[in-house]
């Protein structure tokens, strides 16, 4: 053989090299990435069960202390957290130390501190679990309930991005008015004879208090995130104009993702595709109300989307909104641990999960089975919605690898 053949023919035997090399290390990582979530799936059910302990033998700290070191950028806890029945415990028994109107909004809620200085924001029961809210899917009071479910949902999907959510029964007449500002006090009344309340917000109303049974009122509360890290709100870009007859871009141009990865802070970094998981987290809770949505401040598009504000969901299981769900099909990608979670979830898993995870709350039994039964079919739709989407563009194209390392120092 000549000089110059073995030259080619060695150039060739090495492209080849070059490119089996490349082909191997991109499938045993993906295959090592598939691996690990798996392991923090079987990781996930194993700790699903949270009973609500008080112990905290192996630190001096609060319950408070620890649930504040947890937060970093991309989580609001860790994956594992030995310590999360005692602080939900402390949420739901801790003595309430002050009582005032809750933050602005549009729907009534309580501020309140409990022993220790810690923020929790009170949601009261409107409905009873088997209520179904007619109309729009955003229709209707806030649902207490919805805020525990959607909090052991985001525990589920592995996102940990939801504050943590417990329910709660309190006296109002013995440990809320004792303790109230007179903003709140102020609005509470008697009606027949049950103690009521209606606060201070946007559509708040003497007219529609939320009323207790007696005076003991179930609720949820929702832990306030350290004030070392202060929110920033943006408006989301598959946002409703919550006016007849008027539709925002999204709602017609089918090409708007186009437009949205042009803008910052979804043309570079996590946004987009915390969007889109957080398009699947509703769609299953059935929260079509994001408007708006929070990161922590000055993050340029690196921190999480917050998951905030749950309430408006789980309103009547038997409306499937796609449109919540217009991120995912408009966009047509999902991160690769999203998609795996959610194959994980199939086949009765995710009802299942859902219950057992709830099942230790004070208020349990938290959600109606029809709505359990809704998470399960509303899965299977979103696996319907990505299997349209590789078979238009490939799984290359729709299946995005985006793992950040997550630090706790």
């Amino acid at each position: 053989m000549k000089l110059k053949q073995r030259v080619v023919l060695l150039a060739i035997l090495l492209v080849i090299f070059i490119f089996t090399k490349v082909f191997l290390i991109d499938n045993l990582d993906t295959s090592a990435a598939n691996r690990e979530d798996q392991r923090a799936f079987q990781r996930m059910m194993a700790g699903l069960r949270v009973a609500l302990d008080p112990r905290l033998d192996h630190t001096l700290q609060s319950p408070w202390e620890i649930a504040a070191q947890w937060v970093v950028p991309r989580e609001v806890y860790p994956e594992d957290t030995p310590e999360l029945g005692a602080v939900m415990h402390a949420m739901t028994t801790k003595k309430i130390i002050k009582a005032d109107v809750g933050y602005k909004g549009t729907q009534l809620k309580a501020l309140l501190i409990l022993e220790g200085g810690q923020k929790v924001v009170f949601k009261p029961k409107r409905y009873a679990r088997d209520y179904v809210v007619e109309g729009e899917p955003y229709a209707g009071y806030d649902r207490h309930n919805a805020e525990v479910a959607a909090f052991h949902l985001d525990r589920i999907l592995g996102f940990r991005r939801a504050p943590l959510v417990v329910g709660r029964f309190v006296n109002l007449r013995t440990e809320i008015k004792p303790v109230a500002t007179e903003q709140l006090l102020g609005t509470f009344l008697t009606v027949g004879n049950n103690t009521c309340f209606y606060g201070k917000c946007y559509y708040c109303r003497e007219t529609e208090p939320a009323c207790a049974d007696g005076d003991i009122m179930e609720g949820s509360v929702t832990l306030w995130l350290p004030d070392v890290w202060p929110l920033q709100k943006h408006r989301h870009p598959w946002g409703r104009t919550y006016r007849e007859g008027k539709l925002a871009r999204w709602e017609y141009d089918e090409s708007y993702c186009d437009a949205v990865k042009k803008t910052s802070p979804y043309d570079s970094g996590p946004r987009l595709l915390d969007i889109i998981d957080t398009a699947i987290f509703d769609y299953l809770i059935g929260n079509a109300d994001r408007h708006h949505y929070e990161s922590f401040q000055d993050d340029e598009g690196a921190s999480m989307l917050i998951l905030l504000d749950n309430a408006k969901s789980f309103g009547n299981p038997a409306l499937d909104e796609r449109s919540i769900l217009a991120p995912l099909y408009q966009c047509c990608i999902i991160r690769v641990s999203t998609w795996n979670r959610l194959n994980y979830l199939k086949n009765g898993v995710l009802k299942s999960a859902l219950r057992t995870a709830m099942s230790h709350d004070p208020i349990s039994p938290v959600l109606s089975d029809p709505h359990l039964d809704a998470l399960d079919q509303r899965l299977l739709s979103i696996l319907a919605t990505v299997k349209q989407c590789t078979d238009q563009f490939g799984p290359d194209v729709v299946l995005v690898e985006d793992r950040m390392t997550l630090s706790h120092l």
